[in-house]
């Protein structure tokens, strides 16, 4: 009973730390160029159904393995490489891009049309 305990005590802090570390590394990811993809249908569906599933555990994995390195990265002093590549590198390429498009960015694609809508109406935005 008492190793059951342990074990949930365990995944929870480590889902803990996850959430607080994806929180932290969050700015990092909004400053980023344009992109101008256009996917098609079947690489959207893709996208969603194969390679973003794929990218979350790829991220949850890479934080878990960033956390059980650390102890050793800050001995060595290379924190930062290490959380580019295990939790920056695939958090971008999960969560920081168009549905379909290959490379992380933004398109800002909604935020141009809704900018010409309120002009065609005649409202001015900020």
């Amino acid at each position: 009973m008492k190793d059951n305990c342990h074990k949930r005590t365990g995944r929870r802090a480590l889902l803990a730390a996850s959430l607080a570390l994806a929180m932290g590394v969050s700015p990092l990811l909004q400053a980023q160029q344009p992109i101008d993809e256009s996917p098609s249908e079947a690489e959207m569906i893709g996208d969603l159904l194969v390679a973003r599933p794929i990218g979350a555990v790829m991220t949850v994995a890479g934080t878990a393995a960033f956390l059980v390195s650390l102890p050793f990265t800050v001995l060595a002093g290379s924190v930062s490489e290490a959380a580019e590549t295990l939790m920056v590198g695939p958090a971008k390429t999960t969560f920081v891009r168009c549905l379909g498009c290959r490379k992380p960015g933004y398109s800002y694609k909604d935020i141009e049309a809704n900018r010409e809508r309120k002009a065609a109406r005649g409202e001015f935005s900020e």
